[in-house]
């Protein structure tokens, strides 16, 4: 996934560059980066942050990166910043999002002779680099970028730190935010608006899909109005989303509350008390609590000073084991109960098992789950959610596949519930994870908690719906 903090100031501004990236520390998985442009150039930072939170990267790094104008990121693979010197000037551009034709948009460059890659990350192209280059291949900044926004499929939304100021804009159908936020002397832009308070920014305006800016210590200035499409990822606010954050306006804890009070209202049933899957699945948990009008408990506490979050690793079996070891049950809590976990989704079920099975061990009578959305029964093609699965791998597929074998091609029946067939896969899910009960949310209900109009939220991962 990966995010990304940008500011222009009057004064030094290295330190809420600094902590502003940091403030998306929860949405990265490999790399963070930082760039700034003093009075003698520009001077740029990378570091591997798999197995290091950023912040403890970069100590030494700051105090020779002091600076009025600045990026930084944290993301999937790629190494970023990438830094330019072009026909356009020196730039430096950081991106987020997936490129899902990146190898097509490769070739037409050699094709024409106008293209080459050095930035090689782990999959052959570095698509941060890529985007510089169609950046440089135009007469102008705002041109480059609208040339990225036409030829990515999938999504990017993007910094690109200039001489003169710093260039922002949001990918084509706005499925990730960019934000602008105002302080005295100071302009900064973010994908999590939690980084603002603390900084003590406050929210100036949400940019709309592929809306271009140019941001100034002076202030941020439009040179290319927004799409009429909007299709931001409904998945930020059920679980990549900070708590404290909130996109179009609408507050990612509040809208997990509402999910939670949604799924109370549908699914009566005795039990001694609502849980909530750390982290994310706590804000689900507390909705579900508080509409159900019974004791919100903690049978699992998450020890953070040492494990990070379990989808940070790419190998399978340090995820695993980080997803285990992070989670701590209290068997006193457990032993003898009938206890509901909300969980944000159940994307492929593999850890999930292993944390069912361990209340099982405590002495739970009952367990019974309910995710905060639909099953996932697409793989995502729009940002780099899931990028290391196979979509036959997610639970909703896995199921199908048991069912009906590899020739299914319309899976329009196992998206709505009610059909027989949605009856059997939530069933055939619910065995495979050994819960007492399982329940998904209905897509109308997570959209009626999200607030917007389903036409501009992305929910092709649950129903395969893609904007005409």
């Amino acid at each position: 996934m990966g995010g990304f903090f940008g500011i222009a100031s009057k004064e030094d501004c290295i330190g809420d560059l600094y902590y502003g990236t940091d403030y998306h520390s929860h949405l990265g998985t490999r790399r963070g980066g930082l760039a700034v442009i003093r009075d003698d150039g520009f001077v740029r930072a990378i570091h591997n942050i798999e197995n290091a939170q950023f912040r403890t990267k970069f100590d030494h790094n700051i105090s020779a990166m002091h600076a009025r104008m600045g990026i930084g990121v944290i993301s999937d693979y790629d190494d970023q910043p990438v830094l330019v010197r072009s026909h356009l000037g020196t730039f430096a551009v950081v991106t987020v999002g997936a490129i899902k034709n990146k190898e097509k948009i490769a070739e037409e460059g050699f094709r024409k002779r106008y293209l080459h890659l050095s930035e090689m990350s782990g999959d052959g192209i570095n698509p941060t680099e890529l985007v510089a280059a169609l950046i440089n291949h135009e007469e102008s900044f705002e041109a480059g970028i609208e040339s990225v926004m036409n030829a990515v499929e999938g999504s990017c939304s993007l910094l690109v730190l200039t001489e003169q100021g710093i260039y922002a804009a949001r990918d084509r159908y706005g499925r990730t935010p960019v934000v602008i936020g105002k302080k005295k002397e100071s302009v900064a832009v973010t994908l999590e608006t939690c980084a603002f308070p603390n900084l003590e920014y406050t929210v100036d305006r949400y940019l709309g899909p592929g809306e271009i800016v140019f941001i100034t210590a002076e202030g941020c200035e439009q040179r290319k109005p927004p799409g009429s499409i909007l299709q931001i990822c409904a998945f930020l606010w059920v679980y990549y989303g900070y708590p404290a954050s909130s996109y179009e306006g609408i507050n990612v804890e509040w809208v997990r509350n509402q999910c939670g009070a949604m799924l109370a209202k549908k699914n009566h049933i005795d039990i001694d008390f609502v849980a909530g899957i750390p982290d994310s699945g706590v804000g689900h948990g507390l909705g579900y609590a508080a509409e159900a009008g019974l004791p919100f408990k903690r049978p699992f506490v998450k020890y953070t000073p040492t494990w990070a979050r379990s989808f940070m690793p790419q190998d399978q079996n340090v995820r695993d084991l980080v997803a285990k070891m992070k989670l701590i049950p209290i068997r006193e809590l457990i032993h003898g109960k009938k206890l509901l976990f909300c969980e944000d989704s159940i994307v492929r079920g593999t850890q999930l098992k292993d944390t069912i099975q361990r209340l099982f061990d405590c002495g739970a009578l009952e367990v019974h789950m309910r995710p905060a959305c639909p099953p996932l029964v697409y793989g995502c093609k729009f940002l780099n959610f899931s990028m290391s699965r196979s979509e036959l791998d997610l639970a909703g597929r896995r199921a199908i596949r048991e069912l009906e074998g590899d020739q299914v091609t319309d899976f329009s029946d196992y998206t709505r519930p009610g059909t027989e067939k949605y009856k059997l896969m939530e069933d055939r899910i619910r065995l495979r994870l050994n819960l007492t009960s399982l329940r998904y949310q209905q897509l109308e209900d997570l959209v009626s908690a999200i607030g917007l109009p389903k036409e501009k939220l992305c929910t092709y991962c649950w129903d395969g719906a893609e904007p005409k």
